[in-house]
């Protein structure tokens, strides 16, 4: 069971809903931390589902379907810390800086958002102030626990993709995204394509582009190795698949962490 920090209640969220966040083997002293920004489609009742169907809030626009449960496996597998977040990316994306207009993302992918389409500044700050900021701070407790320990921790992002948007088709299977550190491309790119996977590099995203918020915020400003793996998502829309690429991941992170483990950087005192 993930450990639940206590959070303090806020206007947007009722006392018998869910925190922002939860963290996964907090006790964990293994060089690894993995994030999961987009990990749910829960919406706060007190945004009346932003105004959208059933299958608009269970959509790729609302989760990254898979990756909740991929981060999970691996963080279980690997004895690993990992954060989630608990609310839909449709309420405020925790992989956006909060000034880039698709933090409340008002259309996409043929969907329109009502209940972001003419959102007030005071209604984003209640957002950020009950999701985003608590959830962010957790991720920066937790990199500022693991560098305590000795090593300078891996941090592995964890999303998925939808296999077709805006009427196009995607050919990748899976999304090494990177800006400076090669270490962990090297490893992901090399792994996955071992097992005959189609990858992109820095497909169908790129890591260097500024929306990769939480990377550049937590790992990039600290030099820490790390990388975002897209993962597409009829690869991991059930249980098989997510223990399919989940081993794999698990193979890739292990060897990572084992040679940090083993003689990595040590953090200077």
């Amino acid at each position: 069971m993930p450990d639940s920090p206590t959070q303090p209640e806020s206007a947007l969220l009722a006392p018998d809903e869910p925190p922002p966040f939860f963290v996964m083997h907090a006790e964990s002293r293994r060089p690894i931390l993995l994030t999961c920004d987009h990990a749910s489609c829960r919406i706060p009742d007190s945004l009346n589902h932003l105004g959208l169907d059933p299958f608009a809030r269970r959509c790729h626009l609302a989760i990254d379907i898979g990756a909740g449960s991929l981060t999970e496996f691996l963080a279980d597998s690997l004895g690993a810390t990992a954060v989630l977040a608990q609310y839909s990316r449709l309420v405020i994306d925790c992989n956006r800086d909060l000034m880039d207009p698709t933090a409340f993302l008002p259309f996409g992918d043929g969907i329109h958002v009502p209940g972001n389409a003419h959102i007030r500044q005071a209604q984003k700050e209640a957002r950020a102030d009950a999701i985003y900021r608590p959830y962010h701070a957790a991720i920066e407790a937790e990199v500022e626990r693991l560098m305590s320990c000795g090593r300078r921790p891996a941090f592995v992002a964890v999303h998925s993709f939808t296999p077709v948007l805006n009427g196009e088709t995607r050919p990748w299977e899976i999304g090494v995204l990177w800006d400076k550190d090669e270490t962990l491309r090297k490893a992901f790119l090399e792994g996955f394509r071992a097992e005959g996977f189609v990858v992109g590099d820095n497909e169908p995203y790129s890591g260097k582009a500024p929306a990769d918020y939480t990377v550049d915020n937590h790992a990039e400003s600290r030099d820490l190795p790390c990388v975002g793996i897209e993962i597409r998502q009829d690869l991991v829309r059930d249980a098989a698949g997510v223990v399919r690429i989940g081993t794999i991941m698990h193979r890739i992170i292990d060897a990572v962490a084992r040679g940090i483990e083993q003689g990595g950087e040590r953090r200077s005192a």
